[in-house]
């Protein structure tokens, strides 16, 4: 006798990201989201602030992936992070000379981590987006530990050179603002993207 399936969350998500800290954040929220890695060469990306780079990644993202015929009648959220330190957009640091280089720049001071979030309803074809930005206050970490940390190669994967999450939180005295947004997704302002587009986030939580 065939057993009932599971019931399903009402909406599906569907994460525009290979990002595995995104994907942990979501499921750490009641979410289980599917993957659709959308491509987007973010090299070839400009904007004239790190605020608006970081959104307008986001929506590009969202709309590769909205596109497919795999996504049809999903919600599709795409996001971007970048690091704002004076003015400028740090994004993944291109090598460990480049990482080495922005820790010395970085240490004891604060900066601005940007992530654009844009969600797409590919039912309907309505779109929400916003940009988070949460302070982040560097330590101090000495020429040896920078050199450690950067042969991790972690700092080479992510915005900013940086993690919450990993072996980089050593290196975090505090942020002012939302943690999950300097991870890579801010669930509060999903919730309020969501509620843009008529749907509770309550309803893609998982049975």
């Amino acid at each position: 006798m065939d057993l009932p399936a599971s019931p399903r969350p009402a909406r599906r998500l569907v994460l525009a990201s290979r990002s595995p800290a995104r994907l942990s954040l979501l499921r750490r929220a009641g979410i289980d989201p599917e993957v659709i890695v959308s491509g987007v060469d973010e090299e070839a990306v400009e904007a004239p602030t790190p605020e608006a780079l970081a959104l307008v990644l986001a929506e590009a993202k969202a709309a590769a992936v909205a596109a497919r015929p795999e996504a049809a009648d999903a919600l599709v959220i795409g996001c971007d992070s970048v690091l704002e330190l004076d003015g400028t957009a740090w994004g993944k640091p291109a090598d460990a000379d480049t990482a080495t280089t922005r820790w010395k720049a970085m240490r004891g001071r604060s900066g601005v981590l940007r992530t654009g979030h844009c969600l797409i309803d590919t039912a309907s074809g309505e779109r929400a987006s916003a940009v988070g930005s949460t302070v982040v206050r560097f330590g101090e970490p000495d020429d040896a530990e920078i050199a450690a940390y950067v042969a991790t190669g972690e700092p080479l994967h992510v915005a900013g050179a940086f993690t919450l999450d990993g072996p980089g939180s050593a290196f975090v005295e505090g942020v002012d603002g939302d943690p999950g947004n300097v991870i890579g997704l801010s669930m509060p302002l999903l919730r309020r993207l969501l509620g843009e587009l008529g749907v509770g986030v309550t309803s893609l939580w998982r049975p």
